[in-house]
């Protein structure tokens, strides 16, 4: 019989995480200089679909992610135009982006495939599970480091990447000289919107292999929003976190986690919907504690009283 706690749970939290984790560091990259991404989810979701239909269209999964990272990076140029170029509200165009990307891939998925709600393929390989050799031998830590998605281990690496870049390299302490005061940046001559616009385009690709992980890694379709609030519960992970790497990471292991809970606690006659709503719910406890909102004040949006 099946046990409520067991390694097998944390494996799965492992592979839930990623994607979570993925957009929840584009979210951080964009706080660092100083711009509030509410467009995670609309992305996540235009990287999934993306991602379903460059395999589809190229037959290759590698292409596919590919794809995926580049439309996702157009679309977050779009964004970063509009925030830094035309000094629109970030949150009215992250917004605006949300539900231009769902009404997108439904419209698309019609359009393209020529079903409604779903597309899947069953001659369409997902990403590849990766043994690690050695490790996959070893009891207990093979069962939960091995088997896992390529972006499953990336997203874990870009964690210490960018934790080191942050914090350990000149280029990071200028990102962060930007979202700290980007009057003062300009005034040393730091090119404040290269920054901010390269910081944008990599939380754009960054949602697009989260987008990527969630339709051929952990699936391999397409569901109309898919990302069910995915993004929101990233975003909320980057404000708890205080976008420093290592906590996003932390923040993001705690609702993978939980939704992964939720999901197990289903074979033990649960009520789905009473399952459901954990992360949902863990999010609006975190918002309801979460005091220290320097994350907001860093983006412009909140009084610093």
């Amino acid at each position: 019989m099946e046990t409520l706690l067991d390694w097998s749970l944390l494996s799965a939290t492992l592979w839930k995480v990623a994607p979570l984790l993925l957009a929840a560091l584009a979210g951080a990259m964009c706080a660092r200089v100083g711009i509030f991404n509410v467009a995670l989810e609309g992305m996540m979701l235009t990287g999934a679909f993306t991602a379903i239909l460059g395999n589809y269209w190229f037959d290759n999964v590698l292409l596919g992610v590919v794809f995926a990272c580049l439309c996702v990076g157009a679309l977050s140029l779009l964004f970063g135009y509009l925030v830094i170029g035309l000094q629109a509200n970030a949150i009215v165009v992250g917004t605006a982006i949300n539900f231009l990307a769902t009404g997108l891939t439904a419209f698309s998925l019609f359009a393209i495939f020529g079903v409604k709600g779903q597309f899947r393929d069953s001659a369409m390989s997902g990403l590849p599970k990766w043994n690690i050799p050695l490790v996959q031998d070893i009891p207990v830590v093979g069962e939960l480091l091995s088997g896992h998605t390529p972006l499953v281990y990336l997203a874990f690496l870009l964690v210490v990447a960018l934790q080191f870049f942050l914090f350990r390299t000149v280029m990071g302490f200028r990102l962060l000289a930007v979202g700290e005061n980007p009057v003062a940046a300009k005034s040393l001559g730091l090119p404040v919107r290269r920054y901010q616009y390269g910081a944008i385009v990599f939380s754009g690709i960054l949602c697009g292999l989260a987008g990527a992980q969630l339709s051929l890694g952990q699936v391999t379709l397409f569901t109309e929003n898919m990302t069910a609030g995915r993004g929101f519960i990233a975003l909320v992970a980057t404000m708890l976190g205080q976008s420093n790497p290592i906590g996003v990471m932390g923040a993001s292991l705690l609702f993978g986690f939980l939704d992964t809970l939720s999901t197990r606690l289903q074979s033990f006659s649960v009520p789905t919907h009473f399952t459901m709503m954990f992360p949902y719910a863990m999010t609006i406890i975190v918002m309801l504690f979460f005091k220290d909102k320097s994350y907001l004040r860093q983006s412009g949006r909140l009084d610093s009283k």
